[in-house]
């Protein structure tokens, strides 16, 4: 297994942060490289861009077992999807790592860096720069724009992709048999994984039953229209 980066520092030397968690496979190198700086750290889910219910649910509890597996407080906010369906409308059609993102990044990291303020943290953070199909720098953007809002809170851009986390969040997501997620999250990221699928002649997406160092299991793709949206496919 590769090895982890030297231990990190926060921007303010602060040993009490909070960490925004997409996901458990993101999650997971990031959670030990913090440990192992000796920061102690709160993980927080709130993700209300994750549809349907039930992708939302099963991609929660797999962060919630490394949680505590790990001895990690883990904090469940509220699963706002209708208020994310409002603050996205008009920008359904939006390409990947476009402003429908940049919404979704900002309003997930509002409702973070209120939590971080109401609960004494100053510096917050994100798993979702770890992955390769994110834009980092549109994710710190949103991050250090969330945080400008309150005196005293940082957002911390570290590079969580450096000393090879990015390989380390697929050992550790095969060590841990995690979920492995094959849309970001979105109904519009599930749709457009789908045609781009079936442009390539490949089937669609079988969500909840594809993990890590496992065979997916046999399973009938969803119908788009079934998802969590109030609104059928275009």
């Amino acid at each position: 297994m590769s090895k982890a980066p030297a231990p990190l520092r926060s921007p303010d030397g602060s040993k009490h942060i909070l960490l925004h968690s997409c996901c458990a496979p993101c999650a997971g190198p990031i959670m030990d490289d913090i440990l192992a700086a000796s920061i102690d750290f709160t993980v927080l889910f709130y993700n209300p861009n994750i549809h349907p219910t039930a992708e939302y649910e099963l991609r929660k509890e797999e962060n919630i077992r490394y949680a505590e597996k790990l001895g990690v407080p883990f904090v469940d906010l509220d699963y706002d999807k209708d208020r994310w369906f409002e603050r996205v409308k008009g920008l359904e059609w939006e390409p990947e790592r476009g402003a429908r993102c940049t919404a979704c990044f900002d309003m997930r990291f509002e409702r973070s860096a209120l939590y971080a303020v109401e609960h004494g943290f100053t510096v917050f953070t994100s798993t979702l720069g770890i992955s390769r199909w994110k834009d980092m720098a549109q994710i710190n953007a949103c991050g250090e724009r969330a945080a400008a809002h309150h005196d005293g809170l940082q957002y911390w851009t570290y590079n969580w992709r450096k000393g090879g986390g990015s390989q380390r969040m697929i050992e550790i997501a095969k060590e841990e048999t995690f979920y492995q997620q094959e849309y970001c999250g979105c109904v519009y990221s599930l749709r457009d994984s789908n045609r781009h699928r079936i442009a390539q002649g490949r089937p669609k997406i079988v969500r909840g039953v594809k993990f890590y160092g496992r065979d997916e299991a046999p399973g009938e793709a969803p119908d788009e229209t079934t998802a969590d949206t109030g609104t059928s496919k275009r």
